[in-house]
């Protein structure tokens, strides 16, 4: 997540002594830092129990009336790649990755992912949002009617310690923010297993079916489908 810098004072030449300075600005990657605490997404280590959530392996799950959850699978490898989650009309991906002891992902992947989609004919443009900078992503896809038109995405990350969260907003919440407000609040709630074992960064962390879906989904919970391969704009690694 980026934030703005704060602008330095320009040195006076006469005035205060120069042992007397202003404080400084919190850097912009401990001012994410902080917001993620304070609001989510979580590390596992900051919840104080995994009880009432959907246990997915590296995520957790808030449940919510109505949402559903699909999991993807690699065709080649049928391994569980992505989560996505489905509420009211829209759609909301869900990716993690390893990352970095002592710096973030999300930077360099914006890049990586405008490179993506500029290379399938498409165009990404850089907003301010919820979580710092995102990006909306509009690829060339066919409408049903035969005419050429866009899919459009929005491109959301954030740097956990030890991990990296990534989110695509599909559906009217990749555009408006009143549609996807739902989506966004529980993408706040999501809690990011790394696990101990050591990873290269961009590996995927694993995802999985719950062990025991009746015993593990607790009330008001998402309806689990079984995995299928999603279509997938970009991959990081």
């Amino acid at each position: 997540m980026v934030f703005g810098l704060g602008k330095k004072a320009k040195k006076q030449e006469s005035a205060e002594p120069e042992d007397v300075q202003e404080d400084a600005a919190p850097e912009p990657a401990e001012k994410a830092a902080d917001d993620r605490r304070a609001n989510g997404p979580f590390d596992v280590s900051e919840i104080s129990s995994r009880d009432g959530y959907v246990d997915l392996g590296a995520l957790l799950i808030a449940p919510r009336d109505g949402l559903q959850l699909r999991l993807e699978v690699e065709e080649a490898t049928q391994r569980v790649v992505a989560v996505t989650m489905d509420l009211e009309g829209s759609s909301l991906q869900l990716q993690a990755f390893a990352a970095p002891r002592s710096e973030g992902l999300w930077d360099e992947i914006r890049e990586q992912i405008g490179q993506s989609v500029g290379g399938q004919g498409g165009q990404v443009e850089e907003i301010l949002g919820e979580y710092g900078v995102e990006l909306v992503a509009k690829l060339p896809a066919g409408a049903p009617d035969g005419s050429q038109g866009y899919r459009v995405a929005r491109f959301v990350g954030v740097d956990g310690p030890r991990w990296f969260l990534r989110g695509v907003f599909g559906g009217a919440a990749a555009l408006d923010r009143e549609a996807a407000a739902s989506l966004e609040d529980l993408f706040r709630k999501i809690v990011v297993i790394r696990g101990e074992n050591p990873m290269p960064p961009r590996d995927l962390l694993q995802l999985r079916l719950p062990k025991d879906t009746a015993a593990s989904v607790p009330p008001a919970a998402p309806d689990l489908q079984q995995p299928e391969r999603g279509p997938e704009i970009t991959q990081i690694g």
